[in-house]
């Protein structure tokens, strides 16, 4: 994680910084259908962070690391010449035949996501708002009432144990898995290509929150391309096999949102208006 390209010191404090570090790097273990079990951080210190800085950092690392039940066991730190650097890296450990990978997938599975999307992105456009309210005058006080929710989702977002927990207990082992941390469209690519296959998605499937909604209408974004291209709601998307259907509708937090097909590399969005349009990825590229 990068200083002014994954997170903005202005807003973003740094015990929920050190949660968030944490939680990004579970959420890809997580979504291999493993258990993250050790955790090394590696950084790199601009001379602006103080020391008071690095202990509430480390607080939020405690803290996501206790909620996880994986250990800090190492990492490294230097100094940076321009803004601080985040490394994370995370083991896990899963059976061979549980993992899963992004290569599975096959025509007529059923496309799954956990959660609610693109609330983590409006909590964004709040916090992004009243910067740019700061900026314009230091004398004016935040209004972030009522956004508790989406600015949680921002700050201190959760990796989904409690989905791959609940996959085992119903023995239901997905064909393809991946987190969505760049957007969900850019996630449904990136399962389509990977596995030779295609996809229809129906947006009146994809869940959002309300106050997601809201919030996306108030910055007159479409609520739907911000779930498919807002990210970092790190919840997980998957694909089961047609014979799961009735395990998968009895999943607390889960929502069937529409199938792959035989057509590699074509993912259509079908429009609540029964159009069709193509998915394009349009969130954030590495």
């Amino acid at each position: 994680m990068l200083e002014g390209i994954d997170f903005d010191l202005t807003y973003f404090p740094p015990k929920h910084l050190g949660y968030k570090a944490v939680t990004k790097g579970i959420s890809d273990v997580v979504a291999m259908n493993a258990t993250p079990e050790q955790i090394t951080i590696a950084l790199g210190i601009s001379s602006k962070i103080s020391v008071e800085f690095l202990d509430d950092f480390y607080e939020g690392v405690e803290f996501a690391c206790k909620e996880a039940g994986v250990d800090l066991v190492g990492g490294d730190t230097t100094a940076s010449k321009s803004g601080l650097f985040i490394s994370i890296t995370v083991i896990g450990k899963a059976k061979k035949d549980d993992i899963v990978y992004r290569t599975g997938a096959k025509a007529n599975d059923l496309l799954c996501v956990s959660g609610n999307l693109g609330a983590a992105y409006t909590g964004l456009l709040i916090l992004e708002r009243e910067k740019a309210a700061f900026m314009a005058d230091p004398n004016v006080q935040p209004e972030l009432y009522g956004y508790d929710y989406i600015l949680e989702r921002q700050l201190k977002p959760e990796a989904r144990k409690d989905i791959v927990a609940q996959l085992k207990e119903l023995e239901i082992k997905p064909t393809s898995m991946i987190d969505i941390s760049d957007g969900l469209a850019s996630e449904i690519l990136h399962l389509g290509k990977d596995s030779n296959v295609g996809c229809r998605v129906f947006e009146d499937r994809i869940p959002m929150n309300k106050k997601a909604i809201d919030v996306a209408k108030e910055f007159d974004i479409v609520p739907c391309v911000a779930a498919l291209n807002g990210g970092e709601d790190y919840e997980l998307l998957f694909t089961v096999k047609q014979e799961d259907y009735e395990k998968v509708q009895n999943m607390e937090d889960v929502r069937i949102i529409g199938f792959m097909t035989p057509d590699a590399n074509v993912a259509e969005l079908i429009t609540t208006d029964e159009h069709v349009i193509p998915i394009e990825a349009q969130g954030f590229k590495h």
